[in-house]
């Protein structure tokens, strides 16, 4: 991935004018810890929440204690809530280390809208200046900066001249080499958090295995004892996993089975821009490609549409999404494999976040995982063989007969149920046959011939199939010529993808095949082989047609607040969930309130929304 891939902050605001601006450093010493009744009040005015959802609580109550702690929260479990809500209560400002711009400047948008005081300090802000002159007056809640920026000595210097309430550092497996995000930059945080021992640390994150959150415990200087981990299960989500066939085709179900935005990730610029333009066709949806090969303008525009859109489609390579947190995305959808299974969390975590009904289908064919361990020879040595680990975890994801929620949770040390019913393996169980016997005829196949032709001549030969090629090379006379049984040829293609992504069989530099991995093993009978029996066709695929949607299909008065709602976000350049939630529309359509009052006790309906749009709200509720 390349920077242009992977658009982060990377460079500093002047430092020839900002370096006159600096005060003389102040105390950083906490201030005593708001009572519980305080941090009620401020969860009800602020965020418009009655209470805490999962570990909320236990994150709030060590931050505002003023204890540092590492978070592992599953996306749209309300992690930024547990650094905004601190940022509201304590005395100072609370400085929020994220890695990209377009995070921040989404996140800022929500913040200010529920009256946070919030600010950026990016390459992309004209407004330095203005935000300095904030920072240094205590009039800042929450000031969001890059890595990259952080770990600058002007920036620690700046710091200092005001008080500083909480360091949190967002997407916290960045910081750890075992982290599938691994980025450098953050792992100079630490003499910034060092400079301020008395300012306690959140470091946060959806996506972290044993060894990562170690690493991060100790990169950022976090006891142990400050571990929360609240699990990984997205029960909202439903997962399915199938071989990719006529990929737009398989894509065109999706999107019609899935009202609302989505997004479906292309390994390959070409691909984005392919299937974007077949799909656009296709569906009568809107969609619209990304990648960085786009000119920066398009981009950017395409990203607008789709943060604002209430059904859009976007075809992206994985740069796309982990700067947006759009949290009415209906289905991820993957037109290849990702790069491992903590990749696939994040990407697929960015469907549901609003805790609706989401889908998340992956299409893999066998030159994915040919593809895969081809790069590996381009990874730095010292870590080969960990992301060998990563590629090996999701080839048994793919190849499960078992519940894949499961297979995922287990992946992250959790010991979840045998099934949880809402994945494709759950939904429509499969049958398990023992392959071994055919794959030991097909790698036969592959040695006698000399590890160099593809799948195609080797059918040939297994089938006994006399063709001009076969003949020329004597391959009708090798004693694997003609052994396939009928029963088994179907089945044969199945095979080969599946030992493919084991590793059992590798391309070669031609497109042939050759032993890889447990190959030798399996030929000497010392190695099973269990594969998925493929249906003889594509069976009807359970979907969420639009009777289905969680919003009410029909229903006037839920279509009359989405359309203020729209107008509303529209007259002030913000997405229309900036403004409410879909959940906060529903329970209003439901509840009906006629006063203010009643209005306020809605999910998701703050003091500061209240005051902005509460009575243009009541009268569209007033007129049903």
């Amino acid at each position: 991935m390349t920077d242009d891939d992977w658009p982060y902050e990377t460079t500093f605001y002047g430092d020839d004018d900002a370096q006159d601006l600096y005060a003389p450093a102040i105390d950083q010493t906490p201030a005593p810890a708001p009572d519980p009744a305080q941090v009620r009040a401020a969860l009800q005015e602020t965020f418009g929440f009655s209470g805490f959802r999962g570990v909320q609580d236990q994150v709030v109550e060590r931050v505002l204690n003023g204890h540092s702690t590492l978070a592992v929260m599953p996306t749209g479990a309300g992690k930024s809530l547990t650094y905004q809500l601190p940022a509201v209560l304590l005395e100072g400002t609370c400085v929020v280390v994220s890695p990209l711009i377009a995070l921040m400047h989404d996140q800022l948008r929500s913040a200010r809208a529920n009256g946070i005081r919030a600010a950026t300090l990016t390459s992309a802000d004209a407004d330095w200046r203005e935000t300095l002159d904030a920072f240094r007056a205590g009039q800042l809640d929450l000031l969001y900066i890059a890595p990259e920026r952080a770990s600058q000595p002007a920036f620690r210097d700046l710091l200092a001249s005001s008080r500083i309430a909480l360091f949190a550092i967002d997407e916290a497996h960045c910081v750890s080499e075992w982290g599938h995000d691994f980025r450098p930059d953050y792992r100079l945080l630490r003499p910034l958090l060092d400079a301020f021992p008395h300012v306690p640390r959140l470091a946060l994150t959806a996506t972290a295995d044993h060894h990562t959150r170690q690493d991060i415990l100790a990169q950022l200087g976090i006891a142990e004892d400050g571990l929360i981990v609240a699990g990984f299960d997205r029960p909202n989500i439903r997962y399915a996993i199938r071989p990719r066939d006529s990929i737009a085709r398989q894509l065109k179900g999706v999107i019609d089975e899935n009202p609302g935005p989505g997004i479906i990730y292309a390994p390959t610029r070409a691909r984005v821009e392919q299937l974007a333009e077949t799909l656009a066709a296709q569906t009568g949806r809107r969609v619209l490609p990304y990648h960085a090969g786009l000119a920066p303008e398009v981009r950017a525009r395409n990203q607008a549409a789709f943060v604002a859109s209430e059904d859009m489609v976007m075809v992206a390579t994985v740069a796309f999404g982990m700067g947006i947190d759009k949290p009415d995305v209906r289905f991820v959808a993957h037109a290849g494999i990702p790069k491992s299974i903590e990749g696939y969390y994040q990407e697929t975590g960015r469907a549901g976040r609003d805790g609706d009904p989401s889908v998340a289908v992956m299409f893999w064919g066998a030159d994915d995982f040919a593809r895969a361990r081809m790069r590996l020879a381009e990874v730095d040595e010292a870590r080969q063989q960990s992301e060998r680990q990563r590629l090996e975890a999701l080839a048994r994801l793919i190849e499960t007969a078992d519940c894949r929620r499961a297979v995922l949770l287990r992946h992250f040390g959790e010991s979840p149920p045998a099934r949880c019913g809402n994945c494709d393996t759950c939904l429509e169980p499969v049958d398990v046959i023992d392959a071994t016997t055919l794959a030991r005829k097909l790698l036969s196949a592959v040695y006698r011939t000399g590890q160099t032709y593809g799948l195609g001549h080797l059918e040939k030969v297994l089938m006994g199939v006399t063709d001009e090629r076969v003949l020329q090379r004597g391959h009708d006379q090798l004693s694997v010529f003609g052994i396939l049984r009928e029963e088994e040829k179907p089945i044969l293609k199945a095979l080969a993808r599946a030992l493919q992504a084991r590793g059992s069989l590798v391309p070669t530099e031609h497109g042939g095949l050759a032993l890889g991995g447990d190959a030798r093993d399996i030929l000497k009978g010392e190695a099973a082989v269990m594969i998925v029996r493929p249906p003889k066709k594509e069976r009807a695929r359970r979907g969420r047609s639009a009777d289905q949607t969680p919003n009410p299909v029909g229903d006037p008065l839920f279509d009359a607040l989405r359309e203020l709602r729209r107008d509303l976000a529209r007259d002030q350049g913000v997405p229309p969930y900036v403004i409410f939630h879909d959940a906060t529309l529903r329970e209003m359509a439901s509840a009906r309130p006629a006063t203010l009052a009643e209005l306020g006790s809605i999910t998701g309906v703050g003091t500061r929304k209240l005051d902005a749009y509460g009575e243009e709200f009541l009268h569209v509720l007033q007129q049903f």
